[in-house]
């Protein structure tokens, strides 16, 4: 157990943010015309609206929430918050953009899978994306229920220093997460496997995020209208 430990949370990490890295330049640079969404609006426009924007501005709440979270030091906000206000404070808002999240990508899945259209049109690979973000959300949801029983601050803490170590190449990493409920192990690993094969699916379109847009030039569109008779009417 101690092996496998150390190999999913001290090796694993190293291994997926390699492949993570290395897999998104060598796509962009050798297939850069599959780099896209592929999303299926097109196809039907049924209920996209909704569940495509829920579930992004869930996830990328969620993903600031985890960035931050794990990587602040504590000594940066200990004097600010403690560290069981800071466990209460990422169960609401966890579970709120969780909720959102988890209806969005509910919609999401159900469209993949039923309507035929859009079935018909999709990759074994983007149905796998989907089921495996969606059992990501029931276990970080899930694990909002085993933070309860222990509001002390102490496991988020040590999920934390786990982070921290494997950012900041620290051995020992492995050992903050040994004894871990397995739904937090659960959690982290699959977050790892999803930045593993992040390079070989849709979720590529994350790198192009179209920050442009805040800084362009508002673009002036007019009604066109309808061309003359030959008497000028």
């Amino acid at each position: 157990m101690n092996a496998l430990n150390y190999f999913c949370f001290q090796i694993f990490p190293y291994l997926a943010l390699a492949v993570f890295l290395i897999g998104s330049w060598a796509r962009f640079d050798h297939a850069a015309y599959t780099w896209r969404t592929g999303s299926s609006q097109l196809l039907s426009g049924q209920w996209m609206r909704l569940g495509s924007n829920w579930f992004h501005v869930g996830v990328i709440a969620i993903l600031l929430g985890h960035f931050v979270g794990l990587l602040t030091p504590h000594a940066l906000y200990e004097h600010v918050i403690s560290a069981g206000q800071k466990q209460i404070l990422a169960m609401v808002a966890g579970g709120f953009f969780g909720v959102f999240a988890f209806i969005g990508l509910t919609i999401l899945l159900l469209r993949r899978l039923f309507n035929p259209r859009i079935r018909a049109t999709s990759a074994t690979r983007d149905i796998v994306v989907l089921v495996l973000l969606y059992v990501q959300l029931i276990l970080g949801l899930s694990s909002i229920f085993v933070s309860a029983g222990h509001l002390d601050g102490g496991q988020m803490m040590k999920l934390a220093e786990w982070a921290q170590h494997i950012v900041t190449f620290r051995p020992g990493a492995a050992d903050y997460i040994a004894d871990a409920h397995w739904i937090y192990k659960a959690h982290v690993f699959l977050g790892m496997v999803l930045i593993l094969i992040f390079p070989f699916t849709r979720l590529v379109h994350i790198w192009s995020i179209p920050l442009s847009y805040l800084t362009r030039p508002y673009q002036v569109v007019r009604k066109r209208q309808a061309p003359l008779d030959y008497y000028g009417r």
